[in-house]
């Protein structure tokens, strides 16, 4: 492949700082090895999630810094379906039960893992809930700003040439801001005039989730 008088190598993937790129640009593919270095980053610190020694709070606080940062690594460009969403949150559940330990059941007197208290207990945004901010607050206003003849601005607004595959679109990164909108009652709205509006774009991100 050639441009601008350099020539490139064509092939199925590639790093590039940090990111894995795909020819089929699979966002699920990209998810699941930042899972993996996830949970290499929770296997290492995990004894420190469940020591008695430090509080919840900073132990929260180790997740967030540490771990969660890893795992959302370029976020800001992902394309989440319900599947992904529930990857996410899995991952998220684990170290949360690993931080506040199993409950005794007032009943039995057996004890057994946290469930659907982990919403209570953990009162922060949760890991889908950061991805979404990310993208709606790093990357669509600072892509919509952008000049016309920049990179990102192009293949954003940009129309792919040829048919694509049979069967049922895949979800864009548009869809999602869109989508991200209607949780906050927008829907309706030009995001892309929005988002080039950074004082109606601030209210509608601090609005959110």
């Amino acid at each position: 492949m050639k441009t601008d008088n350099s020539s490139f190598e064509r092939v199925g993937e590639f790093k590039c700082l940090g990111t894995t790129l795909k020819n089929q640009n699979s966002i699920p593919e990209e998810i699941k090895s930042r899972l993996k270095s996830g949970n290499a980053c929770y296997h290492s610190v995990q004894n420190l999630l469940s020591s008695r020694l430090l509080s919840k709070n900073l132990n929260i606080k180790i997740y967030r810094t540490i771990i969660l940062p890893v795992v959302l690594y370029g976020c800001e460009t992902w394309s989440l379906t319900l599947r992904e969403e529930r990857r996410l949150r899995v991952f998220e559940n684990r170290v949360l039960r690993r931080i506040f330990g199993p409950k005794r059941d007032d009943v039995t007197g057996e004890w057994r893992k946290l469930h659907e208290k982990l919403n209570d207990l953990y009162c922060l945004p949760n890991i889908v809930q950061v991805t979404k901010l990310r993208r709606m607050d790093r990357w669509t206003e600072r892509v919509a700003c952008m000049r016309d003849s920049r990179g990102a601005h192009r293949i954003l607004v940009g129309k792919p040439e040829g048919n694509g595959p049979l069967g049922k679109p895949r979800l864009r990164w548009e869809d999602n801001i869109k989508m991200d909108l209607q949780e906050v009652g927008l829907g309706d709205m030009d995001w892309f005039g929005l988002a080039q509006n950074r004082d109606r774009w601030r209210v509608v991100v601090n609005g959110f989730p």
